[in-house]
Formats: C-alpha cells, sequence, structure tokens
C-alpha cells in the first residue's frame, strides 16, 4: 500500500508519543525513519518502530529520552544518550558539531550509551546544509568476523560523508556500512522465505551461505576482505571506545532483548569557508562530479550515479507518489496505534 509521507510521519509520532515520548523527540524520530523509507532504505525506517515499542515496554529503551552533556571544550563535546532514542543523541551530537565548526571551523561531539540511530546520511546532510562536510560513524552489535575468524566481533559500523552542493544542487553522501550490506538485509530475506546472494554472508563455520537463518547465527561479508574488517575496528574505536561506550561484542543488538545496546556515536563537522571559498568550492565539486559522471561508461550502462543521488531521487518520488508499505508493516503500526489508544490507523 502507499502512504503520503506526511501520514506515516503523524503514525509514528502518534505511536512515541503514546509510548511516553515528547513530541520534538517523536517528530524527530519520525523525520529520520520516514526519510528512510522515501530513500529507499527500508531496513532503517518505520519498520523499527515495532523493536522500539518492544524495547520501551520492558525497559530497555527510555522515554523520555534524557540527553546529559559530560563534557564539553571550544570545540568538542561528549553526549550520554540515557539509553533513549538513538535518534535524539545523533541528532544533538551533530547539531553541536555544526555549532562548534561555525565558531571554530571544526567541530567534533561524541555520544554514547544510546541506540539505533537509523540512517546516517540523515546526520550528515544536516552539516551539508549548512555548507559544511559532515561525518557520522556509529558501531553496532557483533556480526562481522576479524578476517580469517569465524566468530562475530564487529558490528556493520556504518560511516557517511556529504559534503554540500550549491544552493540548488544535491549534496554528494556517502552512506555505507562496513559489511558488503547491512544485517537489516539479511532479516528482510529471512522474513519474505527469500535466500540471499552468495558472498554476503558466512554460516557459523566460515563457510559461504544463501541461507539467511544461517547467515544470522554466522557473520557478514565485509567489504573489501580485511580492509572491511580494518574500517569496522576503527569506527569502534572512534564511536565506542573514544565515547565510553560499548565497543566490539559487548554491543548488544537492537533486535533482542539482551540488554541496553550501548552503542557509541562520533560526529564532526568541517566548514568548508575555513579553507576556500563556498563559491569556489561548488565550482571546483561540480567540475569534479560532472568529470565522474560523464566519464566513459561499461557496456549496458546508461547513467553513472554520484554516492546518494539514487537516494535522492526515490525520496522526491516517494514525496510525490507516497512510500509503498509492506501489509505487514502497515499491520505492526495500526496494532501500535491501537495500543497507544490512537485513533489514526493506516489502511
Amino acid at each position: 500500500m502507499k502512504v503520503q509521507p506526511s501520514r506515516l510521519k503523524e503514525a509514528v509520532i502518534h505511536i512515541l508519543t503514546g509510548l511516553n515520548g515528547t513530541a520534538d523527540e517523536a517528530a524527530l524520530t519520525a523525520e529520520s525513519l520516514v526519510r528512510a523509507d522515501m530513500r529507499g532504505t527500508d531496513t532503517h525506517g518505520v519498520t523499527l518502530l515495532k523493536l522500539i515499542a518492544d524495547r520501551v515496554n520492558i525497559g530497555m529503551v527510555n522515554l523520555p529520552t534524557q540527553l546529559k552533556i559530560i563534557k564539553e571544550d571550544i570545540a568538542t563535546g561528549l553526549i550520554d544518550g540515557g539509553n533513549g532514542l538513538g535518534q535524539v543523541a545523533a541528532h544533538r551530537a551533530m547539531t553541536m558539531s555544526i555549532q562548534k565548526a561555525q565558531s571554530y571551523g571544526v567541530g567534533c561531539c561524541l555520544a554514547r550509551n544510546t541506540n539505533n540511530i537509523g540512517f546516517l546520511a540523515f546526520y550528515t546532510l544536516m552539516a551539508a546544509q549548512k555548507g559544511m562536510v559532515g561525518i557520522i560513524m556509529t558501531n553496532g552489535a557483533a556480526s562481522i568476523s576479524p578476517w580469517g575468524g569465524a566468530q562475530p566481533f564487529f558490528g556493520t559500523n556504518p560511516l557517511s560523508i556529504a559534503v554540500p552542493g550549491g544552493p540548488t544542487e544535491t549534496p554528494v553522501v556517502l552512506d555505507m556500512s562496513s559489511s558488503l550490506v547491512a544485517r537489516g538485509k539479511i532479516r528482510r530475506a529471512q522474513r519474505m522465505k527469500e535466500s540471499i546472494p552468495l558472498g554476503w554472508a558466512f554460516d557459523e563455520n566460515g563457510n559461504p551461505t544463501t541461507d539467511p537463518a544461517a547467515a544470522l547465527k554466522g557473520t557478514l561479508a565485509p567489504i573489501g576482505g580485511p580492509k572491511g574488517c580494518g574500517l569496522a575496528m576503527m569506527v569502534d574505536v572512534l564511536a565506542g571506545m573514544l565515547s565510553g561506550s560499548k565497543y566490539g561484542s559487548d554491543v548488544k543488538t537492537f533486535h533482542q532483548p539482551e540488554g541496553p545496546t550501548g552503542v557509541g556515536v562520533f560526529c564532526m563537522a568541517i566548514d568548508v569557508e575555513r579553507f576556500m571559498s563556498f563559491e569556489n568550492f561548488n565550482l571546483v565539486l561540480r567540475s569534479y562530479t560532472e568529470a565522474i559522471t560523464g566519464s566513459k561508461k561499461a557496456r549496458g550502462v546508461s547513467r553513472i550515479y554520484l554516492p546518494g543521488e539514487i537516494e535522492a531521487e526515490k525520496e522526491r518520488l516517494s514525496l510525490k507518489d507516497g512510500i509503498e508499505i509492506s501489509p505487514g508493516t502497515a499491520k505492526d503500526l495500526n496494532d501500535l496505534l491501537e495500543k497507544v489508544k490512537s485513533p489514526l490507523r493506516l489502511s
């Protein structure tokens, strides 16, 4: 079924406020979840609401989210997320980073003791829209083994970097995990009773598998082999260890009631104007991206895309045509709306 983004946001807000979230944090989280669906990243979209509700109901996510500034200096900051909504902690960390970069050229703020923060481009685009480079990293529950191992240790540990375009241009935004695919795609294949492509994951003995159930008991394939493991490790150090949060196999999964996840977040904003005029940067970037998209194409390829370009186009289409929501997700949302005694229903 197709749902207009505004309607879906309204449903999310009803659910989160019904779970004791504040109006502000409900609106912020709704924006993040619905934009993920609009951009085609449905593993980080409204499907997460059932998990959030389950964890709130058993006391493993605290609402309302209570943030606390642990340390703050001229260009740095450290936030405790209060084991609340990850979107709230990450948004505050990036907001602080941007504010500090506006004053001092660079801002770097970390958050600890939080949860799944949703799709990362949500935060780096905040910086890009202010004429800044945005960087964010976060760690997660163990799903990648050290190279040559068969036991999960690193999370998929994603990162995003966004650079600003001109006033009428879309920012260029990279948003990727350290694994070949996000674990959410494995879970979705399992829900849909589908196999996964060979090369995505390994079973618990380290053998390649096409069975999503075996993959969830095993490990995900890192991007670039040992390079992906190295990237996952460094994200873990910066987002988890440096923030004073959990790291390595101590980070708990958001998908099982194993206790507080202990996710950490690393945010940085860099003011382009401290290095060159924004106008000059935009001219150089435009020339650069035009050279990329205009370069010789491989046989059968009609277009070369920039990072984030496909997602931005999907977002524009979703705004016009609505978001496709599966029957299962619609039922979950309607069940949650009923439980929080909201009169709203998706139909």
